[in-house]
């Protein structure tokens, strides 16, 4: 096994598990807005830039190796699906989620996932709050766009985290005895006072599909004001995209289909072809891609980079020995999952092929002789930056998509399935022949087999990129991770009969304490709730 550089490995992954009631520090909403802001353009300027920041902030909380901000938020959601298995390690920082244990109220991976989430919702409000929306500066409006475009994709994420859905396990009235189904979280905007956020109750589904939708009409009014930078921040296709993620939450079909037809007739994005999905170098790492909507990014000078380990790369690519997954826990595809792919799917070359398989040949390699040591089935998606397997300065100065114009093809063709079946057909056939290989067929004709066939692509497609979390729980769907020749860590093999009870995730003990509302209307806690087959 490869070592990881930089680090003292007397830290057991338990670690990772301490209680919260070790945390001094009270819920971040208690001061959500920031009173001192300087009215000056310079300021404003560097609100805008605190958001895409924030996306790699360095140990937020201080919690542990997963600490690295969202796209550790990304593969936590990642890990508690079927389709990604974790190499068992040592060094798996992951674990409690992989494993249904230790994610109730009273931990520490709970508080920092709460805690993160609230701390960006804190950040996009301090620039909500510092401009006038009556202003007739240009410049102004279109940081404010922006912002509540990034506000909505936070809140959107923790909606559909946070509310409670029922399950096979675990029944909504929790031991208090009140009812949470379909409870999201807490509204907070930039002009909440400390007294309103320590009596702020959650809120019903349909209030914050009210909220977040008007923070997206907020969003398309301003955005056009706004002619951004980097992609780092989003534009117009970006809200659209927003918008059809989250009438797809809802069920909203008609609208999620006309705003991600929207999002793809908006921009100059085109799905990834096999060359730059594949690419050695530039492959997943590279925000440039011409299918990237909106992505994060991070320097070499960033926190995240000069930790050499505790960043996207060091725990998504396999083939950077410096980091975490070359030393034991790389993502991998559950084999299940790999086997259903086609051999004519240029996508299945995200994984290293088993030995004597058809595949074999056809993967490539940042560095061929390194890739022995590989486990079979391990991602090759997420090269390191310029292909460097050795220089964390280089190989970890990446970046990774927020939103690929892709997704919006695959909320297209399922939300047009739940209207007609035939009308998903026709565009799961369009997209996959035309952009992944030219011999696919739906073959399935029943709604309920379109929708699955369609979303089953659209989970190959996203693979890692943190959405299959969200389909698995809007459609009730069952994980499988018990079965012969599973992969799955022995303790973490559960078959559910529904979406699983852990995809419910729990609001923190200290938010309790500290927001009188909320007490006794947190979600049950799941952990061990499942036995291992």
């Amino acid at each position: 096994m490869k070592k990881i550089s930089k680090i003292i490995l007397g830290i057991c992954c338990s670690s990772s598990l301490l209680l919260s009631s070790c945390i001094e520090e009270t819920f971040p909403t208690n001061s959500a807005t920031d009173e001192q802001l300087t009215s000056s353009s310079k300021a404003t300027e560097a609100l805008l830039w605190a958001m895409p920041a924030f996306v790699n902030d360095y140990k937020t909380w201080n919690a542990g190796d997963y600490d690295w901000g969202y796209g550790s938020i990304m593969h936590v959601r990642d890990v508690m699906t079927e389709e990604m298995v974790i190499n068992e390690s040592n060094y798996d920082h992951y674990s409690a989620w992989e494993h249904n244990q230790y994610i109730g109220p009273n931990y520490l991976t709970t508080q920092w996932i709460w805690n993160y989430f609230w701390k960006f919702v804190q950040t996009s409000n301090k620039l909500i709050a510092g401009v006038d929306p009556n202003t007739t500066d240009e410049t102004l409006l279109g940081y404010l766009g922006a912002a509540y475009g990034y506000r909505a994709f936070i809140y959107l994420d923790m909606a559909r985290m946070f509310e409670f859905l029922e399950n096979d396990k675990i029944s909504s009235v929790n031991s208090n005895g009140n009812d949470v189904l379909h409870l999201t979280v807490p509204i907070v905007t930039e002009s909440i006072t400390e007294e309103e956020a320590r009596n702020n109750p959650r809120v019903s589904r349909e209030k914050m599909l009210e909220f977040i939708e008007e923070d997206l009409d907020k969003a398309e009014e301003y955005i056009k004001y706004f002619s951004r930078p980097k992609k780092t921040l989003p534009d117009l296709a970006c809200i659209y995209g927003l918008k059809a993620r989250l009438y797809m939450w809802v069920e909203d079909y008609a609208k999620a289909k006309e705003y991600a037809r929207k999002a793809i007739d908006t921009g100059n994005y085109v799905p990834t072809n096999k060359a730059d999905w594949t690419n050695t170098t530039s492959g997943f790492n590279d925000i440039s891609a011409t299918s990237w909507m909106w992505g994060a990014s991070v320097q070499k000078e960033d926190d995240v980079v000069k930790s050499g380990i505790i960043n996207w790369t060091s725990w998504m690519s396999g083939e950077a020995a410096y980091g975490y997954a070359g030393a034991g826990p790389v993502p991998m595809a559950d084999v299940r999952f790999y086997n259903k792919i086609s051999d004519k799917d240029f996508r299945k070359l995200s994984w290293k092929a088993p030995k004597g398989s058809a595949l074999e040949s056809q993967n490539e390699y940042c560095n061929p002789s390194s890739a022995v040591d590989m486990a079979e089935y391990a991602s090759l998606k997420f090269r390191p930056g310029s292909g460097n397997v050795s220089d964390y300065n280089v190989g970890s100065a990446t970046s990774f998509p927020l939103m690929r114009i892709e997704e919006m093809y695959f909320i297209e063709a399922e939300a047009a399935a739940h209207l007609n079946a035939s009308d998903g057909v026709s565009l799961i056939n369009s997209f996959m022949k035309g952009y992944r290989y030219p011999s696919y067929e739906c073959k399935v004709t029943n709604q309920d087999d379109v929708v699955e066939e369609i979303v089953f692509q659209k989970r190959v497609e996203l693979w890692g990129e943190g959405q299959s979390f969200f389909d698995i729980k809007r459609l009730n769907l069952p994980v499988t991770r018990a079965y012969e020749g599973s992969m799955h860590h022995a303790i973490g093999r559960f078959n559910t009969t529904t979406r699983p009870a852990w995809m419910n995730i729990c609001i923190v003990q200290t938010e309790e304490n500290n927001n009188k509302a909320l007490l006794g209307y947190e979600n049950p806690d799941p952990s061990d709730c499942y036995k291992a087959e």
